[in-house]
């Protein structure tokens, strides 16, 4: 009798034992990347983001996400905010203080030129970097990076631009940072198209409301003051629904209409009643939990990502999708 427990016992243990790598295989919910077995012990991830418009908070959500799937694999995934100004030396004084902190990899916003430098640092030292969301346009040695092609996605939003406004009128544009690249590289790549195009269209700006609502919200009343015919009003990254809002207060939903990024609620409320007209994802959600089980599986097993450039195709939404 007791060899028959016994038995059946050693069973239930490598049954066990089967199950859970089958388990452990699954994605995260949200996610795309399955963690690999840890047989390295405990690993620590610095996960270095901003937190200054609410574009962020999907990020710091995918980045909470990480931290609870990676809990199971003996892991922990940090989430370090670096404020709500955005800057290379924010970035910098971030991973700095991860490597001070002896941390086995970072994680990084590092939108800015400037960042490379340290960047190569972290990974001379044995701290391997991942990028996400965007990052500056000189060459780092980070693993790899996750994100939108925004001089791409530019295109894509200056065409839907074109489209929607025949061809003609004034076209108002405010970028976030001029010093940040993904910025500029969104903006040219949509103005650039339409230059070349359609020349009817005529440019007003370009303005910098370093991603906040409450300066595009200013801007576009400037804007209307100084061009009662205004149609279109691009924002190339933080606080569109700022924009947005400036257009319903000014009663001049239906006249003229605001395109940007991401799928914030803050965002989609205006897209419904339709001050916004177009709203472009880069799922950073995904971008932040992949990112780190990447890191995670690299760490742990020498896995590397699938591409050193891993990109991130948004989907544009109209009223019509919102309803």
């Amino acid at each position: 009798m007791l060899k028959t427990i016994r038995t059946m016992a050693l069973a239930a243990v490598a049954a066990a034992a089967i199950a859970l790598p089958a388990l452990a295989a699954e994605p995260p919910e949200g996610g795309s990347v399955a963690a690999v077995e840890n047989t390295k012990g405990p690993v620590r991830i610095a996960f270095l983001s901003f937190q200054n418009n609410p574009f962020w908070t999907p990020v710091t959500e995918g980045a909470k996400a990480a931290n609870d799937y990676l809990s199971k694999f003996d892991a922990t995934v940090d989430f370090v905010d670096l404020g709500d100004e955005l800057s290379a030396e924010a970035v910098v004084a971030g991973i700095e203080g991860a490597l001070a902190k002896k941390y086995d990899g970072i994680v990084v916003v590092p939108i800015f030129d400037g960042t490379a430098r340290i960047i190569n640092e972290a990974t001379d030292e044995g701290v391997p970097v991942f990028n996400i969301i965007a990052e500056g346009a000189t060459e780092s040695k980070r693993l790899a990076f996750i994100g939108q092609d925004a001089t791409s996605a530019g295109k894509q939003i200056g065409e839907y631009i074109a489209g929607k406004m025949d061809g003609k009128g004034k076209l108002g544009v405010i970028t976030g940072y001029f010093g940040a690249t993904q910025h500029t590289q969104r903006m040219n790549g949509a103005l650039d198209y339409i230059k070349a195009n359609f020349p009817d269209i005529q440019i007003i700006g370009l303005f910098e409301n370093k991603d906040k609502a409450e300066t595009a919200y200013s801007l576009v009343q400037d804007m209307v003051t100084a061009n009662p015919d205004l149609s279109m009003v691009y924002v190339t990254a933080g606080g569109p629904f700022g924009a947005a809002k400036a257009v319903k207060d000014l009663k001049l939903t239906g006249k003229v209409g605001v395109v940007g990024f991401d799928h914030t609620p803050d965002n989609m409320q205006y897209l419904k009643s339709g001050e916004m007209v177009g709203l472009l994802d880069q799922a950073p959600y995904q971008q932040a939990l992949d990112s780190s089980v990447m890191l995670y599986n690299y760490l742990v097993a020498g896995q590397e990502p699938p591409a050193k450039v891993i990109p991130v195709t948004g989907k544009l939404l109209t009223p019509d999708d919102a309803e």
